[in-house]
């Protein structure tokens, strides 16, 4: 009887909730799905509370019926049952036509994205490739795409992609138009190569050619590279009516964490895409709290003014870069401010970590900072971190203290330990990995010697993970891991240690992330954990962010933060060394 009570209160529950938010209809002749993970729950409404209607194998493709919020409706087995908009792949006839046409091409949306031989985490690593890449797609399989990259026909997550028939032009002879001053004009596609010259805002330069983030231009007769996220790419149809491209003299920064691209300045407009925070574009036009932006060469859309923080672009023709309202944050104590743009001019302050200062310009590698006076000063672009869409300063010569280093990786858990699950499905084993392969590029890129416990999805004991440490008498291991608590509301990055011969690297490499990624601080601390409890070597292990925060789990595995959260690390490990 109970049994029969509670059957009828859910069957009138689905029945009101299908009244109150009905279904999106959806042409399933057009749209079908690919199930990303293995054994997907099939549920017999819109939601985990409902009953599971069966399971489907990963890779399995079913038509589209309709969607409502987070979950789609499929046809599945003969039935109608419900799966989660997250744990499986969209695709369309008009795609599949454009991959026999040669016409489809997908856009790398994060950097240092690898290509494998086939499509699963499993297969061997053939290169990466950067942001805003461009390649034609070969064919789907699951949750992966395969791409005609550099390194030959490879596989990609496609979450790390955006679709795109054909609509990228063909970078070579395009005209493009520099949007900021004093833009670095390099012989090679490197920030780390010999700067040969330099451009200012509104000059029109010629592309010839693209490798990943960077463009190669004809430069005083002989080719140069710029970084691409400075050249407005000209359209044929926009290149002959300039006014569409700064016709409203206004530039616009993301304060969005994640910010979608319309077609129309709506919110019933068709998504074409996303920017993310700090991203800066010229503003093209506006209607109704909507702006018009290219987010990417050759592709417009709107995006919603109220998360742009937008000024009026004001040329001085002077040699500074945009800063648009960014700050400084010094990252160490007694951090010197001088008198002019040099380490050999005058200290007239000096400044604590955590101090903000708001920049005035870039001049080379040193920020113009406001006073607390009113007066100005200059802090080198290398000591502090940038909260605004400011230009970034690597710090010159971190390299040098790594090169040599034996750096031991340990990304946590793997194989049949998924360690924490996100509050929106992410494995903590997937992203822990993720993170260790692209703090490893960097690191081998300065010439350390690097050795990953795990580089695959396979489990290590504990035991072994020390093991390897002590076996390549490791000058640093790190231990990446990603926390959970049942408070969704906590957030933040924590470092541990355990010996007092491992508190010195464990606050330098704390100091920088927090500073990177300017994440909350939970401190550094004495932590219990094997892996560092039992390794004589110098080991710490950090806690990266919350996945049990669904906000936080948004941030922390996001390309940008990723970018970030490595960079800390690397700088953290380079000052540790020289100290």
């Amino acid at each position: 009887m109970q049994r029969k009570r509670t059957l009828t209160l859910a069957i009138c529950f689905m029945i009101l909730a299908g009244l109150i938010q009905p279904p999106t209809s959806i042409k399933a002749d057009s749209i079908t799905v690919t199930i990303s993970t293995h054994n997907l729950n099939i549920r017999q409404g819109p939601g985990l509370s409902y009953p599971i209607l069966g399971q489907a194998p990963k890779g399995d493709q079913y038509k589209v019926l309709s969607q409502k919020g987070d979950w789609i409706e499929i046809k599945f087995q003969g039935k109608k049952g419900w799966v989660a908009s997250w744990l499986v792949a969209l695709s369309t006839s008009s795609q599949e036509n454009s991959i026999k046409t040669g016409k489809a091409q997908a856009v790398i949306k994060t950097d240092g994205l690898r290509v494998r031989k086939g499509p699963g985490t499993d297969y061997a690593v053939m290169g990466t490739v950067l942001k805003g890449a461009s390649y034609k797609i070969q064919g789907y399989e699951g949750s992966w795409i395969k791409l005609q990259t550099p390194f030959g026909k490879g596989w990609v997550s496609s979450q790390y992609v955006q679709l795109n028939d054909n609509k990228q032009q063909d970078s070579k002879n395009q005209k493009g138009k520099i949007t900021a001053n004093s833009l670095n004009v390099r012989n090679k596609p490197s920030i780390h190569s010999t700067v040969i010259g330099k451009l200012n805002a509104g000059e029109t330069v010629t592309i010839t050619a693209q490798s990943g983030s960077w463009s190669e231009i004809l430069f005083s007769g002989k080719s140069g590279w710029i970084s691409s996220q400075y050249v407005q790419v000209q359209s044929p149809q926009s290149a002959g009516n300039t006014s569409e491209q700064h016709n409203t003299g206004k530039t616009g920064t993301v304060t969005a964490t994640s910010l979608t691209v319309r077609n129309k300045g709506s919110l019933n407009g068709k998504p074409l895409g996303s920017v993310t925070k700090g991203q800066y574009f010229a503003i093209l036009a506006e209607s109704n709290n909507w702006s018009k932006i290219e987010y990417q060469s050759g592709s417009f859309g709107w995006v919603a003014s109220w998360f742009m923080d937008i000024t009026s672009e004001r040329n001085t023709g002077s040699a500074q870069q945009p800063v648009n309202r960014s700050s400084a944050i010094i990252l160490h104590n007694g951090s010197n401010i001088r008198k002019k743009a040099s380490a050999q001019s005058p200290v007239i302050q000096r400044a604590n970590q955590g101090d903000s200062f708001e920049i005035i310009s870039l001049k080379s590698d040193w920020y113009e900072i406001r006073l607390p006076n009113g007066g100005t000063g200059f802090v080198a672009g290398w000591i502090v971190s940038v909260r605004g869409s400011a230009p970034k300063v690597e710090k010159p010569g971190a390299e040098m203290h790594l090169k040599n280093k034996t750096i031991v990786l340990d990304p946590g858990h793997g194989g049949r330990d998924n360690g924490t699950t996100g509050a929106r499905g992410t494995l903590e084993k997937s992203l822990t990995l993720r993170t260790a392969q692209l703090l490893s590029d960097k690191l081998r890129a300065a010439g350390a010697h690097v050795i990953l416990t795990r580089n695959s999805d396979s489990y290590l004991p504990l035991p072994s993970r020390v093991g390897v440490s002590h076996y390549h008498n490791a000058d640093a291991f790190i231990s990446l891991h990603y926390d959970s608590i049942s408070d969704r509301t906590v957030r933040g990055m924590t470092t541990y240690y355990y010996h007092s011969f491992q508190k010195n690297l464990a606050a330098s490499i704390h100091s920088d992330v927090t500073a990177m990624t300017n994440v909350r601080d939970r401190g550094y601390r004495v932590g219990d954990y094997h892996v560092i409890r039992e390794n004589k070597r110098n080991a710490v292990l950090l806690e990266l962010g919350y996945l049990s925060n669904p906000a936080e789990e948004i941030l922390i595995t996001s390309g940008q933060y990723q970018q970030s959260v490595t960079a800390g690390i690397y700088q953290g490990l380079a000052r540790y060394f020289k100290n």
